[in-house]
């Protein structure tokens, strides 16, 4: 059954999305980074490049040649169509508002909610989506460690 964490509070979804995905690459982990909106993925990506001075988060889209070899995988599409998997050990990040499809694929699912008022509502919406559906959910706090 796959777990999902959702990590409350955060100041800005976006850039808490591009720090966890940061701990991921340098713990050596595979993520995908999956959101239908092109918009938003676009700015994610751009953010990757420009959130830390000193950050190296290496990641492409999914349709680039190199995805199956790079750690970090965005993708408005399925998340089990990414190129290298399904692999037992990725993890999928979820910038969308709804719920991913297929995502009972992966091993853990990372939800960033930030403080604004239609974040939370679409949030509470996709925790009672996986809560009905019995997945195993965590709760996380980032307002204290701010």
């Amino acid at each position: 059954m796959t777990r999902v964490d959702f990590a409350f509070g955060a100041p800005d979804r976006l850039r808490a999305a591009c720090q966890t995905a940061r701990k991921r690459y340098l713990a050596g982990q595979r993520l995908v980074v999956y959101c239908s909106d092109g918009t938003r993925l676009s700015a994610f990506d751009r953010m990757l490049w420009a959130f830390d001075d000193t950050a190296f988060v290496p990641h492409v889209l999914a349709k680039d040649p190199l995805a199956d070899r790079t750690p970090i995988v965005l993708t408005a599409a399925d998340p089990q169509e990414a190129p290298g998997m399904p692999d037992a050990g990725a993890w999928l990040l979820n910038l969308d508002d709804a719920c991913p499809p297929r995502y009972d694929g992966f091993e853990r699912v990372l939800e960033i909610v930030s403080d604004e008022a239609a974040d939370r509502q679409s949030a509470r919406l996709r925790w009672r989506d996986y809560q009905a559906a019995g997945h195993s959910l965590h709760s996380h706090d980032l307002s204290r460690g701010a």
